[in-house]
């Protein structure tokens, strides 16, 4: 569940950085940063939900789903695909995204 949780904010706050960016640097109309905005409080909603003792934890886990997520965004919304190092470097992030998550702590 914590990796759909992930994932959900992380397109969250994706797309409302995009918003940002399409009025920032594509010159799109100002009404792109309201729901640009909203987007953004959900991500910041959707990180909050997850189980941890440690905020820092979190997002340095979220980091990596972070990055995949991205790439996504550059292949479906960009029309962008992304080349093997790109494959590559998001592989090595996921992995130490759930090294990170799922490492056996003691208390």
């Amino acid at each position: 569940m914590i990796y759909v949780i992930y994932a959900a904010a992380a397109l969250a706050e994706i797309a409302g950085c995009f918003a940002f960016w399409a009025w920032w640097k594509l010159g799109k109309s100002a009404l792109w940063l309201v729901p640009g905005i909203l987007s953004l409080v959900l991500f910041a909603w959707l990180l909050a939900q997850v189980e941890s003792v440690a905020a820092g934890r979190t997002y340095a886990a979220y980091g990596g789903i972070y990055i995949a997520a991205s790439l996504g965004w550059l292949w479906f919304a960009e029309g962008l695909r992304p080349d093997k190092w790109d494959v590559a470097g998001a592989l090595i992030c996921l992995a130490g995204a759930s090294l990170i998550l799922f490492a056996p702590r003691g208390a």
